[in-house]
């Protein structure tokens, strides 16, 4: 295997781990909410807490240097534009299915149709910020801004816990260090992720202690565990969040990477390859499964609930994908139509796998 190859194999990987933390999340506590009760799988995304969003926008950052010199249209086209349309289509779908129709609300839905253009609506703010956070970077590649300023930078925006009402500059200050560190940082995490695959026993008893310290880290006294959220304990500390955050992250990287080595774990790889697809998708399943479940009154344990919820949501995305593809009807949802390019940007046959994880 290349060491193209080998890499987009541990990077899908790492989408797979992070897109099942993210899918799990959701499941969990609205499971939660709805119940009052709290299941396995709260504990989980507690353990994860720290580094479950940074590892979705770390991976977003990795294969940037490839295509963050080209000229602004086609960037733009790839790496704004891009997640802009799928923001825009699919914040149009849940709010129309779930406040016009379910709810049977269209006004409150126009609100938020409109509000949306500016406040990122519901679980599709990270597409929204992917927008943002790329056209960001970009803009400092070109002002040539050293990547060990805007690392300290990015550092103390995270750690100042910046809350000023707007949820894109809030969100901003959370998560920008993450992907510009997997952008200026990319050789370093290739590297680690390459040694881990050399030295497979090393790096699994590595994680074996970074788990230990991240466990009594994030349980340690202030800890809260509720239906609906997690507080961390000690983790949740300006400047130990961050480190934590940036070794989490680093940590399922390793992991991914070890997991690749195993042909029976081939189908989270695969997963990771879809990962977008879940993202965009899965919320209106989950909660229609979700409401139906509690309506039946069938199963009452909030664990089984909650897992059950999550498989859902994971594999309707999955099946209308795949029913897409067999028959030519809605590849806009997933796939982004020629009139939604940029004047200017070149158009192309459908991209490999590698270009794919570059753009």
């Amino acid at each position: 295997m290349s060491d193209t190859s080998q890499r987009l194999q541990w990077v899908d990987m790492a989408k797979g781990l992070s897109i099942l933390l993210v899918v799990m999340m959701y499941s969990a506590f609205s499971t939660g909410e709805d119940t009052g009760g709290i299941g396995i799988l709260h504990w989980a995304i507690a353990f994860a807490t720290p580094f479950r969003m940074p590892e979705f926008f770390l991976i977003s950052g990795l294969f940037l240097s490839q295509v963050i010199g080209r000229d602004w249209t086609r960037y733009a086209d790839r790496r704004v534009v891009h997640y802009l349309y799928f923001y825009v289509l699919w914040a149009a779908i849940h709010i129309v299915f779930k406040v016009a129709l379910l709810a049977g609300d269209p006004l409150t839905a126009a609100s938020y149709l409109a509000w949306a253009v500016i406040e990122p609506y519901g679980v599709l703010w990270f597409i929204y910020m992917l927008a943002v956070v790329s056209a960001a970077t970009k803009l400092l590649h070109d002002l040539r801004a050293p990547h060990w300023a805007v690392l300290a930078i990015g550092a103390v925006l995270q750690m100042a816990s910046i809350h000023t009402g707007s949820y894109i500059i809030d969100q901003f200050c959370a998560f920008f260090i993450y992907f510009y560190a997997g952008y200026a940082l990319a050789p370093q995490i290739f590297k680690v992720a390459d040694w881990a695959g050399r030295n497979a026993l090393l790096a699994t008893a590595g994680l074996a202690v970074w788990a230990v310290i991240n466990a009594a880290l994030v349980f340690s006294p202030g800890f809260v565990i509720a239906p609906g959220h997690v507080t961390m304990g000690l983790a949740a500390l300006p400047g130990l969040h961050l480190v934590l955050a940036l070794i989490g992250t680093l940590a399922l990287c390793v992991l991914a990477m070890l997991l690749s080595r195993l042909s029976f774990m081939d189908w989270l790889r695969w997963l990771g390859s879809k990962s977008l697809i879940v993202y965009l998708a899965f919320v209106l399943p989950m909660g229609v499964f979700r409401t139906i479940l509690l309506k039946l009154d069938i199963i009452t344990d909030v664990s089984v609930i909650s897992v059950l919820t999550m498989i859902v949501a994971i594999v309707a995305p999955l099946v209308l994908h795949w029913i897409i593809e067999r028959t030519g009807w809605g590849k806009f949802l997933f796939e982004r139509p020629v009139w939604a390019h940029l004047p200017g940007a070149p158009r192309r046959p459908a991209p490999t796998r590698a270009q794919t994880a570059a753009e």
